[in-house]
């Protein structure tokens, strides 16, 4: 008797590269759009960046697309749309986010990057909401992201796959971004399980070894689109600081709190990043 799988990506077996191909060859079907240059994954507080880049020429539900699922977490929209630049490039703009303490396995963290790269695109924009530890930054500050540490113990890589991450965060688009707001700074990004918030001595503890903002996301993807051959640009809204170093318990509403009270400055900024790349 054979087995069955709610989602092909759970069967060991598949290649999760051919089942990109597959998503990739949904969402030119559904949207009528052939190829992607650039892919946008939007985290919590970066959703209207969406409807600032260009025109809309459609708007898909992410489960209509194979390996894809809804989101579990407020704040993302679930859905996957094509927009067209001024200038005429094709943004893939991602609604639809599996973390990885969600227990659906890496392949399906970073399905939706494999995906982007099978529609073509070349450079993939990865954005989140996390604690900022250094305690010059305020919640609502936009940082980009200069290296990373995985702390989740796992790799989207299968076998003997050998990836080069020195420069993974591309300099090239980070100085692109600076050229439409000189103010930014940066830091290096720590991505832990989850789905708890970090104490305050594993904050310490990423701090001590070179992090600078904690979030739930980013670097498994990230990892995932070196691999792909992506040029990589991550951006983090430090939606609060992190624990130890912010005095108050956290909570989630207060991460979502702040991604809407900054989303209509970041989002503009994130636009006018896009249109320059």
């Amino acid at each position: 008797m054979s087995e069955t799988w709610d989602n092909p990506l759970e069967n060991p077996a598949a290649d999760p590269f051919e089942i990109a191909a597959q998503a990739a060859a949904d969402i030119a079907r559904l949207t009528g759009v052939d190829h992607h240059d650039i892919a946008l994954t939007l985290g919590s507080g970066w959703g209207k960046a969406a409807d600032l880049i260009g025109e809309t020429v459609a708007t898909i539900p992410a489960t209509e697309v194979t390996g894809f699922s809804r989101p579990a977490l407020a704040g993302h929209v679930g859905t996957i749309r094509s927009v067209r630049t001024p200038d005429g490039k094709n943004v893939l703009v991602i609604g639809a986010r599996t973390h990885y303490y969600e227990n659906h396995g890496v392949r399906r963290v970073v399905h939706s990057v494999r995906t982007a790269a099978a529609t073509g695109a070349k450079i993939m924009v990865l954005t989140n909401g996390a604690g900022g530890i250094k305690e010059t930054w305020n919640p609502g500050q936009p940082v980009l992201i200069s290296d990373h540490l995985n702390l989740t113990a796992d790799s989207p890589l299968e076998g003997a796959t050998f990836i080069d991450l020195t420069d993974l965060y591309s300099a090239r688009l980070r100085a692109i971004a600076r050229t439409v707001d000189p103010s930014l700074d940066e830091g290096v990004y720590t991505q832990f399980r989850g789905p708890h918030y970090e104490t305050p001595a594993e904050v310490q503890m990423a701090k001590t070894i070179g992090g600078h903002i904690v979030g739930m996301s980013t670097a498994l993807e990230a990892i995932a689109a070196r691999e792909a051959g992506m040029e990589v640009l991550g951006l983090s809204l430090i939606t609060n600081l992190a624990a130890g170093i912010q005095q108050t318990p956290l909570s989630h509403e207060e991460v979502i709190e702040a991604g809407k009270t900054a989303e209509p400055i970041i989002s503009a900024l994130l636009a006018k990043i896009i249109e320059a790349l």
